[in-house]
């Protein structure tokens, strides 16, 4: 359990409700290979934080919001083109393989100054096709269309601006959603927090 859950009152820990559904996900699990890739030696997250509408923990605010059942998003400073992340590329399933992709890069890259689930999925997948697809070989680009369709993980991490954004697709519906916003700590901390978006209770009228 995360160790902010056992020892809410532990200085220096923001404090909150424990988000204890999001970790058995595969995008938790892709968060934490892509920490391991571009964050080395950084402490990794042993649970997420929850975040509910109107009860923030500490720790959680800008540039971050939640939006309701689309989860998280951020707000970027700048948009630039031409910016090249690091990414990498899993491929979970064998029959109907489905895509999972980290980015590591400025947050700039993507390319809108308001970053939700829509957004940042449209840029894993574009991201994706063009690794996929080979300019030489037109017999490629079917393969990189089904790849890019294929894509329901996508983990973003802008080290220099310490934070993260996580969008997962419903294998179902296709529904898109943030359901993980990251905080990277400097080299000096060298933590990283993840908080997740807690499902609001469905209240009844009757």
């Amino acid at each position: 359990m995360d160790g902010d859950a056992e020892n809410p009152q532990e200085p220096g820990k923001p404090r909150g409700e424990f988000a204890p559904d999001v970790t058995g996900r595969p995008i938790w699990r892709l968060l934490l290979r892509g920490l391991g890739v571009y964050l080395p030696g950084w402490e990794m997250p042993a649970g997420a934080l929850g975040v509910r509408d109107g009860a923030p923990p500490a720790g959680f605010g800008p540039p971050a919001y939640l939006n309701g059942d689309a989860g998280f998003g951020v707000q970027v400073p700048d948009r630039r083109r031409g910016l090249e992340p690091d990414r990498e590329i899993y491929v979970r399933g064998r029959e109907n393989p489905s895509f999972g992709i980290v980015v590591a890069g400025p947050s700039a890259a993507i390319g809108s100054r308001v970053v939700d689930a829509a957004v940042l999925m449209r840029f894993a997948r574009r991201l994706t096709f063009e690794e996929l697809v080979d300019t030489g070989d037109a017999d490629s680009v079917p393969y990189a269309v089904r790849g890019a369709r294929a894509v329901e993980n996508a983990v973003f991490l802008d080290r220099a601006a310490g934070i993260g954004l996580c969008v997962e697709a419903d294998p179902r519906t296709g529904a898109l959603r943030c359901p993980l916003y990251v905080r990277i700590g400097g080299p000096a901390e060298r933590s990283v927090r993840a908080y997740g978006a807690v499902a609001q209770p469905v209240r009844s009228h009757s």
